[in-house]
């Protein structure tokens, strides 16, 4: 399948044309922030060594390294994302890190399949993007070994994650909501907040022993609150707003950076803007 049949294929061109250039303008924060959460989810379920793990949309691939330092030279560690953008940047730091069991495939995890298969699969904050979820985790499992596992990291509720629901509140005082914005299925970051909806896919998928477990951290959300404006305005559930709304909502910016900033303020400390999230820990027997 090529990548421009993927199921996907709308979704991984937004990647690529609109959102790659903003998290790689906002890669320190949204590194350090998800990280929080994976290091978390690492801790729990920790690759074994001499393991070949999938690091399903790995992004700028800070997970695959740090689980390829975990399974050790006799193991290996794959990172595969859509973007090509930022696997450039994980090979470049892999090669600096000096790791030779590292290697990125640029590729769609709901079609793409391996000619050997992996230990464990692990995802940090990508699957919910998956246009057909069962079909996607169903193709994943196929890609592990016999007892292999799975871990991901997604987002729990909206309302679970202050800083972005926040944000969105004070986007829709201002403008409309997007025609979609009551959607509560399809593809997003919040699509698997549900854990019984999810685990019913991971079921339905194949897998076996679905464990699904609360991450609670607190993470930045910004260095200053001028970037956590910057952040807010153009991802996420409040960005989404003020691009669907074109003009009036480059009209009513102003105001919307007003009234976050003065919402953020309760959360900044010396380190930067921190404030809590909320994430689930899936894992899986295959």
């Amino acid at each position: 399948m090529s990548s421009g049949d993927s199921p996907n294929q709308e979704f991984i061109d937004v990647w690529n044309k609109i959102l790659v250039p903003k998290f790689t303008r906002f890669r320190d924060v949204f590194v350090r922030q998800a990280q929080e959460h994976s290091d978390v989810a690492l801790a729990r379920h920790p690759p074994r060594a001499g393991e070949r793990v999938l690091d399903v949309g790995c992004g700028f691939g800070e997970t695959t390294i740090q689980i390829a330092q975990l399974v050790g030279a006799t193991g290996a560690a794959v990172g595969l994302d859509p973007c090509e953008a930022f696997l450039e940047t994980g090979r470049a730091d892999a090669r600096a890190a000096g790791l030779s069991n590292v290697s990125f495939v640029n590729a769609d995890a709901q079609t793409h399949t391996f000619d050997q298969k992996f230990d464990l699969i692990f995802g940090r904050f990508g699957i919910m993007f998956f246009a057909q979820p069962v079909i996607a985790l169903r193709n994943l499992r196929a890609q592990l070994k016999p007892g292999g596992r799975a871990l991901f990291v997604v987002w729990r509720t909206l309302e679970e994650n202050p800083p972005f629901a926040v944000a969105k509140k004070t986007a829709r005082t201002h403008l409309p909501a997007p025609p979609d914005d009551g959607a509560k299925c399809g593809p997003g970051p919040f699509s698997m907040a549900d854990p019984e909806t999810t685990r019913a896919q991971f079921t339905a998928a194949g897998f076996k022993d679905v464990e699904i477990e609360p991450i609670d951290v607190r993470a930045i959300v910004g260095v200053t609150i001028e970037e956590a404006l910057d952040i807010a305005t153009m991802l996420g559930p409040a960005g989404e707003i003020v691009r669907e709304a074109g003009p009036l909502g480059q009209e009513k910016l102003p105001l919307i950076l007003r009234d976050l900033a003065a919402a953020l303020e309760p959360w900044k400390e010396a380190g930067g803007v921190i404030a809590p999230q909320a994430s689930w820990c899936i894992s899986a027997n295959a």
